[in-house]
């Protein structure tokens, strides 16, 4: 599979991931030597959370697709202690698919818990690919972000682009369904080189920061699918929802769908609960 951040410098991008701090991990955690600002910096973000949550689109959404990372923890709480349903992947998509989850499904005292990404999973319905839904918004995590362009940087996993792929496969997201990201004011960057961008990669539309919100307007294209030509036997080999897809399309098409070339991936970025 190419390299999503070629041409990016020589390190990948990493450049951009630097800006929130020396040693920042993934997306909006940090760590180690920073790790005396750690609770500046979550009381900083978690106002860009509610900055999210007083959007316009927020508050319309029925239903808003939230990742699983713990620092999206609070959004998914927004989401769940506001009446909306709550669509969250199974981490890396390795176990399943997406679950479900509303507050009415929930007992007294464990909405905490369900906001986690083993809550999620507990108290949340698992649904499949033919699962007929509509997502209203989706919020994404990401290491960098380019208020000019809305062109983003994650963790270089590719899931999110995965799951919007699948999602749009499903028929539950398009063109017009809004991609929000609620990052540090230190995560805004202006040098992500949009023509660099892969067929793949998820713009986004508007930008939460803890001292303001970005209508990007960008003109990035937003992926229409999945693209199997992208894809490589060895990401295919981890998830298994995307090699069931896969072999149903085939079987109903007659066509064998293509592949990507072989590819090392790297290495896991570790998620916490």
């Amino acid at each position: 599979m190419e390299n999503p951040k070629e041409g990016l410098g020589s390190d990948g991008g990493r450049e951009h991931r630097a800006k929130p701090s020396p040693c920042s991990s993934s997306d909006t955690q940090f760590c180690g030597r920073c790790r005396r600002r750690e609770k500046h910096f979550t009381l900083l973000i978690f106002c860009g959370f509610w900055k999210l949550g007083g959007l316009e689109v927020f508050k319309l959404a029925n239903c808003v697709k939230v990742n699983p990372d713990s620092p999206q923890k609070q959004v998914r709480f927004l989401t769940l202690s506001g009446g909306k349903k709550l669509l969250t992947p199974q981490p890396r998509l390795r176990t399943g698919f997406f679950s479900v989850l509303e507050l009415s499904m929930l007992a007294l005292g464990t909405i905490n818990e369900a906001c986690t990404s083993v809550g999620v999973a507990k108290h949340g319905k698992p649904i499949g690919l033919d699962e007929k839904i509509k997502v209203d918004l989706i919020v994404i995590g990401s290491v960098a972000v380019d208020p000019k362009t809305g062109a983003r940087l994650g963790k270089g996993e590719g899931f999110a682009e995965l799951e919007y792929g699948m999602l749009r496969y499903m028929g539950a997201v398009d063109d017009t369904t809004p991609v929000v990201t609620s990052v540090h004011d230190r995560q805004l960057v202006d040098d992500i080189p949009s023509e660099k961008l892969l067929i793949h990669d998820v713009p986004v539309d508007i930008i939460c920061t803890p001292t303001q919100v970005i209508f990007t307007d960008t003109s990035i294209p937003k992926p229409r699918g999945i693209y199997w030509e992208k894809l490589s036997p060895e990401k295919l080999s981890q998830i298994r929802i995307l090699r069931e897809l896969k072999r149903w399309i085939e079987r109903e098409t007659g066509t064998k769908l293509p592949c990507g070339p072989s590819e090392k991936l790297p290495p896991t970025a570790k998620r916490n609960r």
